[in-house]
C-alpha cells in the first residue's frame, strides 16, 4: 500500500511535506512501532509518545548537520524510522540487527550513543562548544525524560550550560502531567509569544532602556519573574540561566514546529518544556505505561520465577521477620521486583529517582543508624555509583547488601545494559563479600547471607530463570566463604562461578571432570582450591564476568601466591564489548557453554 511514510527515507524527505500530511506520517508511523515491537520486543510507551516531537525535531532542525542527542535512546525507534533504517525495523534487538539505542557506528543520525540515562545535556553542550568554537552556525538539541532530569548529572550540566553562551536547546519530554484543553491552549500561545523574534526583542530593549535607571531596572525585573512566574513553570530553568518555554503540548505539531522554529532563530542556551502521554495511540500502553515500558516478542515464552522475583519474594519475606530491613531502588521498581515490597511496606520503600549515587549513600547513611538497608541496582547501573560503594559504604563497613541484577551478558539490551564488570570492580573492594548463586535457591539462600553479614556484602544473579531448581521458603544461611563439590572426577577441575555451573556440569559429564560450585568470589575457598590444585592436572575457571580481574584472576592470584604449579585457565567474557544478540547465543559465541569448556580443554592438552 502506498503510504506516506513508504516516500520518507531520510529527514529531507520528510522536509519536503506540506505541514497538513504530517498528522497522517504520525498515525502511520505509530501503526508500524505497534507491528514492529510486537514482533521483535523492546520499548512501545516511550516511542509511541514522542512520535510528533520526533517529527517536528527532524522537520525544522538540519538532522544530520543539527545534532539530535536523545536521552537514554528508548525513545528513539521514530528518529530511526526517518532515518533512514524504516525497512530494518524487523531486525531491531535481533542478532547483527538494529540497536534499541541510538548508536554512532549505526548511523550518522545518531550523534551520540546512549543507553544510561542523563546524559544528553552534557553531550549535546560539548556539541554545542564546539560548534561555537568552529564558529559553525549548527544547532545542539537535547531531549531528554522528565525521569532522565532527575539525575544529578542533568543538572550538573545544566547549571554548567546556563552560565555559557553556547547555543543549546534542551527539550524536557514530560510525560507524567496532563495539560487541559483550556490551558493547553493558553500554554501554547504563550509558547509562540514567548519564543518569537517580537517578546525577544521588546524584552532585550526594555531592558538597555531600563538598564539606565537602576531603580526601575530592580522594579522591572521583579515584576517580570513574577509575572512569569505565574504564567510558566520555569522559574528555576530561568534562574539556572535558560530561556525557558512552556509547557506546550508535545501531540500538537503545529504548535511543536513553530515553537522550535522560533526557538532555532535564538541565541544562548534555550529550555523547551513539552507534555505527552506515554502510550499515545495504543490504549493498552495508555492506561498501562510502565507494563508497555519494555515489551517481549510475541512469541516469546517464560517458565519457572525469574532471579527478580525470587529477590522480590526474598524482601517481602526478609521484611516481615526484621522490622530494620529497608528496600531502595534508583528507579527500577518494576524491573528489579519491589512492586510487592513497595505496596506491602510503603514506609521501608524509597525510589530515589534516577540517582545511583544518591541510592547509595542513602543506604549508608541508614546504616549507621542501625537499618539494614537492601540496594535493588541492576549491574550496569552500580557502575554510577562505584565512588560511593567504595567511600560512604565499604570504608566505614556498613551493613548495606547490595542485590545486583542483570549481571553478565543481557540479550537484546546490548553492550550499554550488560553486567560484565561487577566481579572485577567489587573484589578489589576492602570489607566486601561477594556471591554468585548457581540457582534460584541458592540466589535466596545468598541474599539471606548477605543481610545478615555484619559489613557490606553483594550478591549478583543473571537476567531471566536459572535451571528451575525449586526455591525452599525457609530463610537460610551459607557459610561464608565455602563452596560446593558438585561432582568428583579426575586429572580436570571446573571451578565455576554463579551461571556457569550448569554449563560446567554439563561439559565434565563428557570427560569425567571435577565441578566445584565457587558460590563466594570473595572470600574465596582456598582449602578447596589447594585440595583440587594438588588432585589434578588442569584448573578450568569460568564466570559471566569479564575474565580481566575477575573471579578467576583471583583464583589465579592465589595460586600464584603461594606458588603452586598447577595449570590454569581462565575463561569469561573477552577484552571487548560483545553487541546485543541472543543470550544463549552470546554466551556460545564466547565459549561459555558446555562446547567451549570442552574445546578449551582439549586445546591445552593438544599444546
Amino acid at each position: 500500500m502506498d503510504t506516506i511514510l513508504t516516500h520518507i527515507n531520510s529527514p529531507e524527505d520528510l522536509r519536503q511535506l506540506d505541514k497538513k500530511q504530517l498528522p497522517q506520517l504520525a498515525e502511520e508511523l505509530r501503526t508500524l512501532i505497534i507491528d514492529s515491537v510486537q514482533q521483535t520486543g523492546g520499548h512501545i510507551s516511550s516511542n509511541l509518545g514522542v512520535i510528533e516531537l520526533t517529527i517536528a525535531l527532524h522537520y525544522v532542525f538540519d538532522t544530520p548537520t543539527d545534532r539530535l542527542v536523545w536521552d537514554v535512546g528508548h525513545q528513539s525507534y521514530v528518529h530511526k524510522i526517518l532515518t533512514g533504517r524504516r525497512d530494518q525495523m524487523n531486525t531491531m534487538r535481533q542478532p547483527g540487527g538494529l540497536s534499541g539505542f541510538p548508536k554512532r557506528s549505526e548511523s550518522e543520525y545518531d550523534t551520540f550513543g546512549v543507553g544510561h540515562s542523563s546524559t544528553s545535556i552534557s553531550a549535546a553542550l560539548g556539541m554545542a562548544l564546539a560548534a561555537q568554537a568552529n564558529d559553525d552556525p549548527r544547532h545542539a538539541v537535547a531531549i531528554i525524560g522528565d525521569g532522565a532530569l532527575t539525575a544529578g548529572q542533568a543538572f550538573e550540566a545544566l547549571a554548567h550550560a546556563g552560565d555559557l553562551s553556547a547555543n543549546l536547546l534542551v527539550i524536557l519530554n514530560d510525560n507524567e502531567m496532563s495539560i487541559s484543553k483550556n490551558v493547553g491552549g493558553m500554554a501554547n500561545y504563550l509558547a509562540k509569544l514567548l519564543s518569537g523574534s517580537f517578546y525577544a526583542s521588546a524584552r532585550e530593549g526594555s531592558k538597555r532602556v531600563l538598564e539606565k535607571i537602576p531603580p526601575a531596572w530592580e522594579i522591572a525585573k521583579r515584576a517580570e519573574e513574577h509575572v512569569k512566574g505565574m504564567m510558566v513553570p520555569g522559574t528555576l530553568f530561568e534562574e539556572m540561566g535558560f530561556n525557558y518555554i512552556g509547557p506546550i503540548d508535545g501531540h500538537d505539531i503545529d504548535t511543536l514546529i513553530a515553537t522550535m522554529t522560533n526557538l532555532k532563530k535564538r541565541k544562548g542556551p534555550q529550555f523547551l518544556h513539552i507534555v505527552t502521554k506515554k502510550g499515545k495511540g495504543y490504549e493498552p500502553a495508555e492506561l498501562h505505561p510502565c507494563k508497555y515500558h519494555g515489551v517481549s516478542p510475541a512469541n516469546s515464552k517464560s517458565s519457572g520465577p525469574t532471579y527478580t522475583q525470587v529477590f522480590g519474594r526474598w524482601l517481602c519475606d526478609m521484611a516481615r521477620l526484621d522490622p530494620d530491613l529497608f528496600g531502595i531502588t534508583p528507579a527500577m521498581c518494576e524491573g528489579s521486583g519491589l512492586n510487592r515490597f513497595a505496596e506491602d511496606f510503603p514506609e521501608r520503600y524509597f525510589d530515589v529517582g534516577i540517582a545511583e549515587q544518591h541510592s547509595v549513600t542513602l543506604a549508608a547513611g541508614l546504616a549507621c543508624e542501625g537499618k539494614k538497608p537492601v540496594v535493588a541496582i541492576y549491574s550496569t547501573f552500580l557502575q554510577r555509583a562505584y565512588d560511593q560503594l567504595i567511600h560512604d559504604v565499604a570504608i566505614q563497613n556498613l551493613n548495606v547488601l547490595f542485590a545486583i541484577d542483570r549481571a553478565g551478558l543481557v540479550g537484546a539490551d546490548g553492550p550499554t545494559h550488560a553486567g560484565s564488570f561487577d566481579l572485577s570492580f567489587l573484589r578489589c573492594i576492602p570489607n566486601m563479600i561477594i556471591m554468585a548463586p548457581a540457582d534460584e535457591n541458592e540466589c535466596r539462600q545468598m541474599l539471606t547471607t548477605g543481610f545478615r553479614y555484619n559489613g557490606p556484602a553483594a550478591v549478583r544473579y543473571p537476567r531471566g530463570s536459572g535451571n528451575g531448581t525449586p526455591v525452599e521458603p525457609a530463610l537460610t544461611s551459607l557459610e561464608i566463604g565455602k563452596a560446593q563439590l558438585k561432582r568428583q572426577g579426575k586429572k580436570v577441575a571446573i571451578l565455576a562461578f554463579g551461571s556457569m555451573v550448569t554449563a560446567a556440569e554439563q561439559a565434565a559429564e563428557q570427560i569425567n571432570a571435577t565441578v566445584v560450585n565457587m558460590r563466594f568470589v570473595k572470600p574465596l575457598d582456598t582449602d578447596i582450591i589447594n585440595h583440587i590444585a594438588n588432585s589434578h592436572d588442569l584448573i578450568i575457571t569460568i564466570e559471566e564476568n569479564a575474565v580481566m580481574g575477575g573471579a578467576g584472576s583471583a583464583v589465579n592470584e592465589y595460586l600464584r601466591e603461594i606458588n603452586h604449579p598447577v595449570a590454569i585457565k581462565l575463561m569469561g567474557l573477552p577484552d571487548t564489548f560483545i553487541e546485543h544478540g541472543v543470550h544463549s547465543s552470546m554466551l556460545s559465541d564466547c565459549g561459555l557453554d558446555a562446547a567451549g569448556i570442552l574445546h578449551t580443554i582439549n586445546q591445552h592438552f593438544a599444546a
